[in-house]
């Protein structure tokens, strides 16, 4: 989508930077992404967008992260993504975009993640072994199969179409889609802070998912923020002031 004139002032505020991924499934060749950084502080901040979502939508909260001393903000479009290379995305190339931004500007302090960004954040730094202080996930996708069918069904695509996809997705990734359920492998270290923010009655990220997740790790806090749904909750000023006070109260300690 393009980018409303709101958006396009923001990002000109920021320092922009290409990092390059390579895509093993759709291209087939190195893509370039772009990462916008506001602020060099000494504490790294990674905020992830989810599907088809870009970084400028995170807007409201980053001018609310701005004005807090000592870090700097990294945001990014991944590859395709907003105005990153690349016809098409998935979760692994979010994966190595967080990986590269890791090995760029250093690993991140506080990971903020939002629906397929926050599932790619978990698995990024479980695989990279990196200890951040604070991990907030906003209505994450934990069942990925099960997330994109309550998508499609959110759009009334039938499920004929919906079998066709999954055998496609098995067809090009050697494997089905319900081998990403993120409770089959979820094993962040247990000293990183994680919080979960979600909404009970978000139909793209069921709570029915959500719920059973939680209950399986209980070392994940969550906070409830009902009416929000799955993409207005990161504009949330409600949302947007927890997070502020999250990240003030990690770094004073």
């Amino acid at each position: 989508m393009q980018l409303r004139l709101a958006h396009e002032q923001f990002l000109q505020g920021a320092e922009k930077q290409s990092l390059f991924v390579y895509d093993n499934y759709f291209a087939e060749k190195q893509l370039r992404f772009n990462t916008f950084t506001w602020g060099n502080g000494e504490y790294k901040l990674l905020i992830t967008h989810g599907w088809g979502s870009k970084a400028a939508d995170f807007l409201e909260l980053i001018t609310a992260l701005i004005p807090i001393k000592d870090i700097q903000i990294i945001a990014f479009d991944a590859p395709g993504n907003g105005s990153s290379e690349g016809e098409l995305s998935n979760l692994i190339l979010y994966e190595l975009a967080i990986k590269a931004i890791i090995s760029n500007y250093g690993p991140p302090d506080i990971i903020i993640g939002h629906s397929l960004g926050a599932m790619a954040n978990i698995i990024a730094v479980m695989e990279t072994h990196i200890m951040p202080l604070l991990m907030i996930s906003i209505t994450p996708l934990v069942k990925l199969k099960e997330n994109f069918a309550a998508s499609m069904d959110a759009v009334n695509i039938p499920p004929v179409s919906q079998s066709i996809f999954f055998e496609a997705f098995k067809s090009k990734f050697g494997v089905p889609a319900s081998n990403f359920d993120l409770d089959n492998f979820y094993e962040l270290n247990p000293e990183i802070e994680h919080w979960l923010f979600y909404d009970p009655n978000d139909i793209i990220s069921p709570y029915a998912y959500l719920k059973e997740f939680l209950n399986n790790q209980k070392l994940i806090t969550a906070k409830n923020y009902d009416g929000l749904g799955h993409d207005k909750i990161i504009r949330s000023p409600i949302v947007i002031n927890a997070v502020v006070d999250l990240i003030n109260s990690t770094l004073k300690n």
